[in-house]
C-alpha cells in the first residue's frame, strides 16, 4: 500500500481555475488499495475557485489579467509539500500541464496554449524535496497501478 499526494481535481473535485473538476478513473481506483492525501495548492494559495487563468512568466506566475500571483502559488506548493511529509507521501500525481502541477510541459506564459518544458511550482518543490511526481497522463510511470490496469503500451 503506497500513500499518494493526489491534485484534488483528478479526484473530480470541482477545485480548477474555471470551476470544474477533470476525474481521472485510474487515480480514483487508487484509492481501494492505497492512501490518497488530496490537495489543490492553489485553493491552499488563497486563490479562489473560479479563477483567472495563471502561466508561468519567467519567475513570476502571471494571471491572464496581469495579476502577480506568485505568492499564492508558493504558499500553496509550500502547504502542498508540508503535507506530503506529514503524510510520508511515496509520490505524486498531479494535473498535467498545470502552473502548480504540472511536470515535464507547462504553458509558455503566452496564454496560447503554447506547451513548453518545465514544471509547476508545486511539482517542482516535491521534486526538490525528494517526493516522486508523476501527472494523470504517466500511468505506466506510476510506482502502483490500479486492480486491472493494462498498458495500452505496444
Amino acid at each position: 500500500m503506497a500513500v499518494i499526494l493526489v491534485s484534488n481535481c483528478l479526484l473530480g473535485i470541482e477545485c480548477r481555475y474555471k470551476g470544474d473538476g477533470c476525474l481521472c478513473q485510474a487515480v480514483l481506483d487508487l484509492a481501494k488499495d492505497n492512501t490518497i492525501i488530496g490537495v489543490c495548492p492553489e485553493q491552499m494559495g488563497g486563490l479562489s475557485t473560479p479563477r483567472d487563468p495563471s502561466e508561468i512568466v519567467g519567475d513570476r506566475l502571471i494571471s491572464i489579467k496581469g495579476r502577480d500571483v506568485t505568492f499564492e502559488y508558493n504558499k500553496g506548493a509550500a502547504t502542498a509539500l508540508k503535507l506530503a511529509e506529514l503524510n510520508k507521501v511515496d509520490f505524486a500525481i498531479l494535473k498535467a500541464n498545470s502552473p502548480s502541477c504540472g511536470h515535464g510541459l507547462i504553458y509558455d506564459g503566452s496564454f496560447t496554449g503554447k506547451k513548453i518544458p518545465g514544471d509547476g511550482v508545486t511539482t517542482k518543490l516535491l521534486l526538490e524535496n525528494g517526493i516522486p511526481v508523476y501527472t494523470e497522463e504517466q500511468i505506466d510511470e506510476w510506482p502502483v497501478k490500479p486492480k486491472g490496469y493494462k498498458s495500452n503500451k505496444a
